[in-house]
């Protein structure tokens, strides 16, 4: 068989850089140099300096590559690197159409870094597709999805807005870090560019930053390429190797997670402490349907709300198991306080516009026991009660 015949699991696994074809070393190796000898004035080998290509880097390009469905693939220092650079396929009186709860650091990177270059921007519910036909200018030259969205788990139909795109010779970039090829796959819906965190469930244990870029089309590859080679935030080899290990078990890792992301979902839509839960595999969810159509499971990330700022404060005294931090997508249940943390970028005002609220927390769910993270999360509250926080 093939590579590219067999499950997606075992192409985790079983691909191109299953071993290195010199030693038949089962890990790709690490190659640290920064330049390489060329043996011929006229013609240079493949590699001559590592910001250009690494031989490492290019293992992890070439696997996030196959595993998107696409033809090239891009490693970055971060994720946010690889935004970055992929916006800067944009030009001065260019216009860009995002979703409207985007991550913080999306959010400052367009506000204040593209609007200083003239760069417009407006922001939609990409839920709502006519709205998204209304934000459409004359030099609208990107839609910027992020589905589901952060923090509120909105989910934007890639293909409708793929299709929108390619009416008004636009590109569609979607980045893909709440799901990731696991479970969906936006090249194969149309978009042109899939974009990822891979700190978060690609290398999925709280230790690597980094951010891949994929396209499916060799002009767009060459683009990139060239402005991944002008701005040079590449992924150093070490970082490089811990993405490309943390990789092969990102389907028995993301399949866990999401099955307890589900149950804890479950548990707090009934809890009476709860104000709203944004997941999309409840059937609840507004958009269910269509994360099932486009996507093959809802992931692990969901937000909760409290009834107030106060009662907040008092479950994170008292919860224990989650670690209590910025990023997701861990091997342990990461809790995150949006207002605070991933959203401090935006105004309060901003925030609350999109209801990002001072009593909304955000949870990756790792890979404990679900029952023991309910039933720490049913202790804590227990405390809410106690303190008469709610009645």
């Amino acid at each position: 068989m093939a590579h590219d015949e067999y499950c997606f699991e075992t192409r985790l696994l079983h691909n191109q850089h299953k071993w290195d074809p010199a030693t038949g070393a089962v890990s790709v190796p690490i190659q640290h140099a920064s330049t390489f000898h060329q043996f011929d004035v006229d013609q240079f080998g493949k590699y001559d300096y590592a910001r250009s290509l690494n031989p490492t880097r290019e293992a992890l390009e070439d696997v996030i590559a196959e595993l998107e469905g696409g033809i090239k693939g891009f490693a970055f220092s971060s994720g946010m690197a690889a935004i970055s650079t992929a916006f800067l396929l944009l030009s001065a009186g260019d216009h860009v159409v995002i979703t409207e709860d985007v991550y913080g650091g999306t959010y400052r990177m367009v506000t204040q870094v593209l609007s200083r270059l003239g760069i417009e921007h407006t922001f939609v519910d990409m839920t709502d597709i006519d709205q998204v036909k209304l934000a459409i200018r004359p030099n609208t030259k990107a839609f910027y999805v992020e589905t589901p969205s952060n923090p509120l788990l909105k989910v934007t139909d890639i293909q409708a807005i793929s299709q929108i795109a390619k009416q008004h010779h636009a590109l569609t970039f979607v980045d893909n870090t709440f799901l990731t090829p696991a479970l969906q796959k936006p090249l194969e819906l149309g978009a042109d560019i899939v974009l990822h965190s891979a700190t978060k469930f690609l290398s999925g244990h709280s230790d690597v930053v980094a951010g891949l870029a994929v396209v499916k089309d060799e002009t767009l590859a060459k683009q990139l390429y060239f402005l991944q080679n002008s701005f040079g935030a590449i992924l150093g080899v070490q970082d490089a190797w811990l993405v490309l290990r943390g990789l092969k078990t990102l389907h028995v890792r993301l399949e866990q997670s999401q099955k307890s992301a589900l149950k804890l979902a479950q548990f707090l839509e009934k809890h009476p402490l709860i104000k709203n839960v944004y997941y999309p595999g409840l059937k609840t969810h507004p958009q269910f349907s269509l994360q099932t159509s486009q996507a093959s499971g809802a992931g692990a990330v969901l937000s909760f709300e409290l009834v107030d700022e106060n009662a907040l404060r008092t479950f994170h005294a008292h919860v224990k198991i989650p670690v209590f931090a910025v990023s997701l997508g861990a091997v342990e249940s990461i809790l995150s306080y949006p207002a605070k943390m991933s959203h401090a970028s935006m105004s309060k005002e901003e925030r609350e516009k999109r209801g990002i609220t001072n009593s909304l927390l955000r949870l990756s769910v790792g890979l404990e026991n679900p029952d023991d993270l309910i039933k720490d999360f049913s202790q804590a509250f227990e405390q809410m009660l106690k303190n008469e926080l709610v009645f």
